[in-house]
């Protein structure tokens, strides 16, 4: 449920907000993790009479550039930063420009607009339920290690793995299929390969279910496969993968109503969304036996 938050009705009506987002492949694809948090901004903000405007651009400094000439141009009222990175550039110059923003998975301070996303607790979630399966090979298939919520996923991935008394082994993706189907290839070729993998999005799993099933593994007979994210390529895969499930739809309208609020004059706050539960399907299952 969503935290209670009240917006000037009057106020909001013709806010428009800027989202900037880097491509998860060199074929300019968004995940689909922003196709649903989408979704669910533009629902909560076409209910108040404002919108949003999308922009691809290639990197941070590109995504600068974007966001002096919408203040420059007057084309948005605030924006929203995500995929933050340490010393992250996009913050300050937001405030250099007088451009209100929210951060998307940002860590909390005074002063800041933040929609925080408890990134430790949901990988922790994620290893238990392997865990528990009886797992104690587990691989990871991380996005990139630049990025604050990969840090902190990293983290929790490492303590999880040793609370469970089991081997944990990570890989760093780009969030891509290339990469997720070339990471899991180089988990299986180790020694002792992982008996369940978890991804850290949606894309990179159904790559590396390609690479297990071209390798003539069962899933999950062989080998678990875990998705970050619930989405319908996940749901329509073969067989469906189950998933560390967090409300997207639910954490745009979120991040909108903040939004709305931070261009409305209110105090800057930190938000925390729903928490995550993993979304058993037909991708995991207890280790083989003799694997344990």
């Amino acid at each position: 449920m969503l935290p209670v938050m009240t917006v000037n009705p009057a106020r909001a009506q013709g806010v428009r907000v800027g989202l900037a987002l880097l491509p998860a492949d060199d074929d300019g694809a968004l995940e689909p993790f922003y196709a649903d948090l989408l979704a669910g901004m533009e629902e909560e903000l076409d209910a108040h009479g404002a919108s949003v405007f999308v922009h691809v651009v290639p990197d941070l400094d590109a995504e600068i550039v974007a966001y002096r000439r919408w203040a420059a141009e007057g084309l948005v009222d605030a924006v929203v930063v995500s995929d933050l990175v340490a010393d992250d550039p996009r913050e300050q110059a937001c405030a250099d420009l007088g451009l209100p923003a929210v951060l998307l998975g940002g860590e909390p301070r005074a002063g800041r607009w933040v929609v925080d996303y408890d990134n430790v607790t949901a990988m922790r979630t994620a290893v238990e339920f392997l865990a528990g399966l009886g797992h104690r090979r587990i691989g990871w298939v991380s996005g990139p290690q630049q990025y604050r919520h990969t840090r902190d996923r990293d983290a929790a991935f490492t303590a999880a793995v040793a609370a469970a008394g089991a081997v944990g082994v990570r890989r760093e993706g780009d969030y891509g299929e290339a990469s997720g189907a070339a990471r899991t290839a180089e988990l299986l070729d180790l020694p002792e390969p992982p008996t369940a993998i978890v991804y850290d999005n949606d894309l990179m799993p159904l790559a590396g279910l390609r690479e297990a099933t071209r390798r003539g593994l069962r899933v999950p007979a062989d080998l678990s496969v875990l998705a970050w994210d619930d989405s319908a390529n996940v749901r329509i895969s073969h067989p469906p993968l189950s998933v560390v499930s967090r409300d997207v739809h639910e954490l745009g309208a979120l991040t909108a109503t903040v939004l709305l609020r931070a261009v409305t004059g209110a105090e800057p706050t930190t938000t925390r969304t729903p928490g995550v539960r993993v979304v058993a399907r037909g991708s995991t299952a207890p280790p083989p036996v003799g694997s344990r």
